[in-house]
């Protein structure tokens, strides 16, 4: 387990426990008491968590991991998406991307697709983002007519959410937008962390013909606090395979297609 999966590994348990010790830690973790002492200051430091004596206990955004650290969460099934949500995408469309680790795949995806990537040309599609971090990496690319929609950033996710970035989308219309969610319920829909942040999405979703929310296995058949959209919004899900033919054919059973990669 290398320093970034330990950091996240330690958020996770805060946010599960509301308070961790440093020699429970360790004997978990099989490290040191000062391996788990130094990685509860870097992340004290942050202000993710408070230190006290013998431990730690859950900062008031502990809920919710910074994406610094969830990008060492299941990479490699998350680049898988990226890739077969991307090739979905053909040149002239306007694409709808939120923000994640997820997402943040598809977008990179995107440019090295053969219909975007590896084509020429200027806006051979448009993307319209709340976030930041993949507005940055598509900023540069001759190929996208970038649209970044405003609002406030949110330091953990990198994504712009207020009513200002609702008064831009309310004026779009958008081909399809790529969601990356929290959890997803075959009997209920989508959902975020964070209210603000589900609003936006809410909003990119609505103003899509299609929506294809891409997510991981971890995040199927669970909830989260704010609700996105209803599973009748959703068209398609793009997932890995480790997800389970229960879940798989219940949400074929709602008219939600289902990719496994």
């Amino acid at each position: 387990m290398n320093r970034y999966e330990r950091l996240n590994l330690l958020l996770e348990l805060l946010a599960d426990r509301g308070r961790v010790e440093v020699d429970d830690i360790a004997a978990e973790l099989d490290v040191s008491g000062a391996t788990v002492r130094r990685d509860l200051d870097h992340l004290a430091r942050q202000q993710l968590l408070t230190r006290t004596r013998g431990g730690a206990v859950a900062h008031s955004v502990a809920y919710g991991l910074p994406l610094r650290y969830k990008t060492v969460l299941r990479a490699g099934e998350k680049q898988r998406i990226g890739r077969a949500a991307a090739g979905q995408v053909s040149r002239g469309a306007v694409v709808g991307i939120n923000g994640g680790t997820t997402t943040t795949e598809v977008a990179r995806a995107l440019m090295t697709s053969p219909d975007v990537g590896g084509a020429t040309g200027d806006g051979l599609i448009t993307v319209v983002t709340n976030a930041l971090n993949i507005a940055n990496e598509l900023a540069v690319r001759p190929q996208v007519k970038l649209v970044v929609t405003g609002g406030v950033a949110r330091p953990q996710s990198y994504e712009l959410t207020s009513p200002l970035a609702a008064k831009i989308l309310s004026g779009l219309s958008l081909d399809v937008t790529f969601l990356g969610v929290d959890g997803i319920d075959p009997d209920t829909g989508a959902y975020a962390h964070h209210e603000g942040a589900a609003d936006v999405d809410r909003m990119l979703a609505e103003r899509a013909q299609r929506v294809v929310v891409v997510a991981d296995s971890s995040k199927i058949g669970t909830r989260a606090f704010a609700e996105v959209c209803p599973i009748t919004r959703v068209h398609t899900l793009v997932t890995d395979t480790d997800a389970a033919e229960e879940d798989v054919r219940r949400f074929r059973e709602r008219g939600v297609e289902v990719i496994r990669v």
